[in-house]
């Protein structure tokens, strides 16, 4: 599993606010651009989620969280505004999560989305 490390020391999944104008698709393509510096093919949904029901603390506004399967198919991360680097792990190998990005739980059902494969029913809540 790719994970960015934030400038803190904690580590997410890449992400980030959907910009006016543009797709999911695109937007996944960009934050990973900017954040691991990788260039990636979206490949699958693999979650729609209501933040408040998974991530703390609470917002004052909603948020809908869409976990995305991607392929990496080249790019060299930069230190950037976000992130100070960016590591592939295991699920019995995490570092500290920044939980308000994404928990265990998150993390864990995108290893078996990967592991599905064309199997895996995309979760909503």
């Amino acid at each position: 599993m790719l994970l960015v490390q934030e400038k803190n020391g904690t580590w997410a999944l890449p992400g980030g606010w959907c910009d006016v104008n543009v797709s999911v698709m695109e937007n996944t393509i960009k934050e990973v651009k900017e954040e691991a510096g990788l260039d990636v093919v979206v490949k699958n949904v693999i979650a729609i989620q209501d933040r408040e029901k998974h991530n703390q603390p609470i917002y004052a506004y909603k948020v809908c969280k869409i976990f995305m399967i991607c392929e990496v198919e080249g790019g060299v991360f930069k230190e950037n505004s976000e992130t100070i680097g960016f590591d592939y792990f295991t699920k019995d190998k995490l570092s500290l999560l920044a939980t308000k990005k994404n928990n265990e739980e998150q993390i864990q059902m995108c290893f078996d989305a990967y592991k599905a494969s064309n199997h895996w029913k995309i979760y909503f809540d």
